[in-house]
C-alpha cells in the first residue's frame, strides 16, 4: 500500500499510560498495515524504539503548539491523549484540522481525551450524591460550568465539530486502574501506571498510615486499562465507517466507565495492604487533614463524588470486560510497584 493511500494517524501522549494503550491497540488493529502513525515524544532516546515498530517520532511536547498543528495538518485522524486541560495545546491541534480541511475538502477526525472529573463536586468525602450523568444526556453535561476541569477545553472541541471542518469525539476515562501490559511498556517506552490510585498508595506510604478524604463515602466510576483502550478503538472504528455510525460534535461524548466504587473503599483496603506490609500503623484509613490534602494532592478532589453511565460507548459496540472486581484484585499489585518504585528512588 502506497504511503498516500495509508490512513495518517498523529497522536499527542504516546509514551503516556492512556496514550501509549491507544497506540498499543492501533498497532495490533486488523488494518494497522493500512496505517501510517506518527507520535510527539519528550524523549530523542525513544525515537528509534518507536521507528523500529513502524511508528514515526517527532521529538516535541504540547507546547510545540506550531508543531501541534503541523502534524494535525497532516492527519485524517488524531488521538489527542497528553493534557486534557491544555486549552492553546487543543486550539493547535484544532488550527491544523481547519487547515487540512480547507486544503482537501475531506473533514477530519480529532478523538480527544478528557475525564469524568468533568462532573467532581465539593463532597470532601462526606457524602455520596444521587447526581448521575449519561453520556446521552447532552443538555446534563451542557448544563455543567465553564469553571469544572476540563470543560474549557470540551467547550472548544465540541464547538470546532459544530463549524463542520472537523468530526469531533470526545473520551471521558474515569478512574482508570490496573498496570498496563503492552508492546510499549515491554520496549520501555511507555508509562505503565495511571494517576489517581498510585497518587493515593504513595501518600499513605509516605505518612505511614492508610489515609481517606473526610468520611470515605463519596463515589466514582471506574474502567480497565485495557477497557479504556478498546473505548478509543472502537470510536475509531465506527468514526472510520462514516459521520452517521456515532455520535459526533455536540453529542460526541462518550464516558469510559464499567462500575462504581466507594473511594473509602480503595483508601481501607490500601491501609490494610499497608499494615500487613508493616508499612502502616493501623489497618484502618486515618482521615488526611487538610494540609495532607494539599501536599498529596493539591486539594479535596479526590473526595468528590462522579457518578456516570456509559451509555453512548455501548451502543457502537464497546465491550468492555473488567468489572469493579478487577479494581480490588488490582490494589495488591498496584501498592506493591509503589513501593518497589518509591525504595528505586
Amino acid at each position: 500500500m502506497q504511503k498516500s493511500d495509508k490512513t495518517h494517524i498523529f497522536i499527542t501522549g504516546a509514551t503516556g499510560y492512556i496514550g501509549g494503550s491507544v497506540l498499543s491497540a492501533l498497532l495490533s488493529h486488523t488494518r494497522a498495515e493500512s496505517f501510517q502513525i506518527t507520535v510527539l515524544i519528550r524523549s530523542p532516546e525513544k525515537v528509534v524504539p518507536f521507528n523500529n515498530i513502524g511508528v514515526v517520532a517527532v521529538v516535541g511536547s504540547n507546547q510545540d503548539l506550531e508543531k501541534l498543528t503541523e502534524h494535525a495538518r497532516g492527519s485524517d485522524v488524531v488521538f489527542a491523549c497528553a493534557d486534557a486541560d491544555d486549552l492553546l495545546a487543543a486550539k493547535a491541534i484544532l488550527l491544523g484540522l481547519k487547515k487540512r480541511y480547507d486544503e482537501t475538502a475531506k473533514v477530519p477526525i480529532l478523538i480527544h481525551t478528557s475525564g469524568t472529573g468533568v462532573f467532581i463536586d465539593d463532597a470532601a468525602g462526606n457524602y455520596a450524591t444521587d447526581k448521575i450523568y449519561s453520556d446521552l444526556d447532552i443538555p446534563m453535561i451542557e448544563s455543567l460550568p465553564k469553571t469544572q476541569p476540563h470543560r474549557e477545553v470540551d467547550i472548544e472541541v465540541v464547538a470546532a465539530g459544530q463549524k463542520g471542518y472537523v468530526r469531533t469525539y470526545i473520551v471521558l476515562p474515569s478512574t482508570i486502574y490496573g498496570i498496563a501490559d503492552t508492546l510499549l511498556v515491554r520496549l520501555g517506552i511507555q508509562n505503565p501506571y495511571s494517576k489517581q490510585i498510585p497518587r493515593l498508595i504513595k501518600a499513605s506510604i509516605d505518612r505511614k498510615q492508610g489515609g481517606v478524604v473526610g468520611k470515605g463515602l463519596n463515589l466514582w466510576p471506574n474502567v480497565h486499562i485495557n477497557d479504556t483502550a478498546t473505548l478509543y478503538t472502537t470510536i475509531f472504528d465506527a468514526a472510520m465507517k462514516g459521520p452517521d455510525e456515532a455520535g459526533h460534535g455536540r453529542e460526541g461524548f462518550y464516558f469510559g466507565a464499567n462500575g462504581e466504587h466507594r473511594v473509602g473503599r480503595i483508601s481501607e483496603i490500601i491501609a490494610e495492604l499497608l499494615y500487613e506490609m508493616k508499612l502502616g500503623e493501623s489497618p484502618e484509613p486515618t482521615t488526611f487533614t487538610e494540609e495532607e490534602l494539599r501536599k498529596y494532592f493539591g486539594g479535596p478532589n479526590l473526595g468528590s463524588n462522579s457518578r456516570v453511565r456509559a451509555e453512548r460507548a455501548t451502543l457502537i459496540g464497546w465491550n468492555p470486560v473488567h468489572t469493579v472486581d478487577s479494581l480490588w484484585a488490582s490494589l495488591k499489585p498496584e501498592t506493591e510497584a509503589v513501593l518497589t518504585e518509591m525504595q528505586n528512588i
